[in-house]
């Protein structure tokens, strides 16, 4: 059996910490959780680097919305790839889609050669393809070294038939389940995939000390508040480790 594994992701330094202290084998660090995450700061990098052990894998995109990247875009996640690995970073994590949803390798690859001789994963972009056997054939043939999936659909739970097809299917490359992962799916998922590499957030809703707040401003979007942030909570990842090292006992 493959070592269970326990990835949390974060955007902040706070979270990282309760992360950690939760018993996560590693993070995946991004900005901006509320849209789906986006490429995080050299700086909050650095500032967690100092204060957090454990593996930092930095998740490289350049804006919410979908996948399909212009040249310029490219370049970015080329040149932030490039400094990540120079910081440090123990893994990039990428994917970019072609306008018929197939995995665009040809921006993939510029990527992954300027994060030369550090792992590179695969995130949910891979959900969003056509034709899902056919991307882990190519994330094989690449030498994409984990994929994070929910099986093409909303949640890991929902998506469970396909992920046990992929991990029977993937070879070397570590088929990590994500989306609405937490200690009390685990045991289902394991059961029924095989999967021991495991994706979550653990966050809970903080209410900001703001005393003053104006009504009549939204500084973001409309459908979240100003006044309530996510963190990560300790609890839900000691929760969650508990159960992945029961199952995998």
């Amino acid at each position: 059996m493959a070592k269970p594994i326990l990835e949390v992701c974060v955007d902040s330094v706070e979270s990282a910490v309760n992360a950690r202290l939760g018993g996560a084998d590693r993070l995946e660090l991004c900005g901006d959780l509320a849209v789906g995450g986006v490429t995080p700061a050299m700086e909050l990098y650095e500032l967690i680097r100092e204060k957090v052990e454990i593996p930092i894998h930095v998740l490289l995109r350049p804006r919410f919305g979908d996948f399909l990247y212009n040249e310029d875009e490219t370049e970015l996640m080329v040149r932030q790839a490039r400094a990540f690995k120079k910081a440090g970073a123990d893994a990039i994590v990428i994917g970019c889609l072609t306008k018929e949803g197939d995995m665009d390798w040809e921006k993939m690859e510029r990527i992954m050669d300027a994060a030369k001789n550090i792992p590179v994963n695969l995130h949910r972009a891979f959900d969003m393809c056509r034709d899902l056997p056919k991307a882990l054939k190519e994330a094989k043939e690449h030498g994409i070294a984990t994929i994070l999936t929910s099986g093409g659909c909303a949640s890991a739970i929902e998506g469970i038939k396909v992920l046990r097809d992929l991990r029977e299917h993937a070879g070397e490359v570590a088929i990590m389940a994500g989306a609405g992962v937490n200690a009390s799916v685990i045991q289902t998922l394991h059961q029924e995939t095989g999967i021991t590499v495991f994706h979550m957030s653990g966050k809970r809703d903080v209410e900001s000390d703001m005393i003053y707040r104006n009504p009549k401003v939204n500084m973001g979007l409309p459908q979240l508040s100003e006044y309530v942030r996510m963190v990560t909570d300790v609890d839900a990842i000691r929760r969650a480790k508990e159960m992945l090292l029961k199952v995998t006992a």
